[in-house]
């Protein structure tokens, strides 16, 4: 196998494992960087997974081609509704925020798993017609060598992830809210001081965390798994949460971690075709992902800074 070739099968396959990471963790860097901490990404992955997918189910032959879309904002909507349970606990009633985003964690995987049992009277539910399907980006797939890396065989939204990564970090660094959030996440009785909201900056990032949770969970299922069940969304929220740490606290650090973990996922699917990992047992490569986010995490932890007032409740007129 050539280099092409090598780079062929795996730059789109890491893409494609790479974007629900991506998103989700993109929303763990808005609620962290206010000083929350939301250890209910993987809830709020499930919880758009299952939105998604029965959305799906339900309207396919009414929107045809545009379901998978539709779906997915759905499932941002509804994600994004659901995370105010973890905002109202951990910003208003001041409750332990690990605590908090543990039990988001268990509500939204069973809820999933009691209405997928009570709607098709099965464990799972049936398998999406309107997924989201690989295409060629015009134009940019005819390029010589790059096109047919980058450009053939790919999801368009592994490219919106990527763009939604700069666009977070133009949000963060560049315009008033985000300084003002950044500020919440630092010093928030400084923030209040001088005249910033603590509270509702509090709110609307943990509300963006569920609605880029929400984004993550639907893509995850409407381009790798197809259906619904208590195992589709395995970690994946868990990888998200490592990616943000891994990333620093900083959109573009977070996809890069992402796309780190996704290209570790990928050797599961692509790496018998791989000349040197064509003779590794396939349950190192399965595990291959997690092991990878271990060593990360325990190589650069060290190194990364959490915003000051990451996990501590704000009380108003306190020091």
């Amino acid at each position: 196998m050539g280099v092409i070739e090598l780079l062929q099968s795996i730059i789109p396959t890491a893409l494609f494992y790479s974007a629900p990471l991506i998103f989700t963790a993109l929303g763990g860097v808005f609620s962290e960087r206010s000083g929350v901490v939301n250890i209910g990404l993987e809830g709020l992955m499930v919880m758009g997974a299952f939105v998604g997918i029965v959305f799906n189910l339900t309207f396919a032959d009414v929107l045809g081609a545009w379901t998978p879309w539709v779906s997915i904002i759905v499932a941002m909507i509804v994600s994004a509704l659901f995370s105010i349970i973890h905002a109202v606990a951990s910003v208003s009633f001041r409750a332990d925020q690990v605590v908090s985003g543990v039990a988001i964690n268990f509500l939204a995987l069973g809820l999933g798993v009691f209405l997928t049992k009570q709607w098709y009277d099965k464990g799972q539910t049936d398998m999406v017609s309107q997924p989201f399907y690989t295409t060629d980006i015009p134009l940019l797939a005819d390029i010589p060598i790059i096109g047919s890396i980058f450009f053939e065989g790919i999801y368009i939204t592994s490219y919106v992830a990527i763009i939604l990564a700069f666009f977070a970090w133009y949000v963060l660094y560049k315009t008033p809210f985000g300084l003002r959030l950044r500020a919440v996440g630092e010093h928030p009785m400084a923030a209040d001081t001088n005249g910033i909201h603590v509270y509702k900056i509090r709110y609307i990032a943990v509300i963006i965390s569920g609605a880029m949770g929400g984004l993550g969970g639907s893509v995850f299922a409407l381009t790798i798994a197809l259906n619904f069940s208590h195992a589709t969304i395995v970690g994946q929220g868990f990888m998200a949460l490592a990616a943000v740490i891994f990333g620093k606290w900083h959109p573009l650090g977070a996809m890069g971690a992402a796309l780190f973990f996704g290209f570790a996922q990928s050797l599961s699917v692509i790496g018998a075709g791989i000349p040197f990992l064509a003779d590794v047992p396939q349950v190192f490569l399965l595990i291959a992902p997690y092991v990878l986010t271990i060593l990360a995490l325990a190589g650069f932890i060290g190194r990364a800074e959490a915003p000051r007032g990451n996990g501590v409740p704000y009380i108003k007129g306190s020091r």
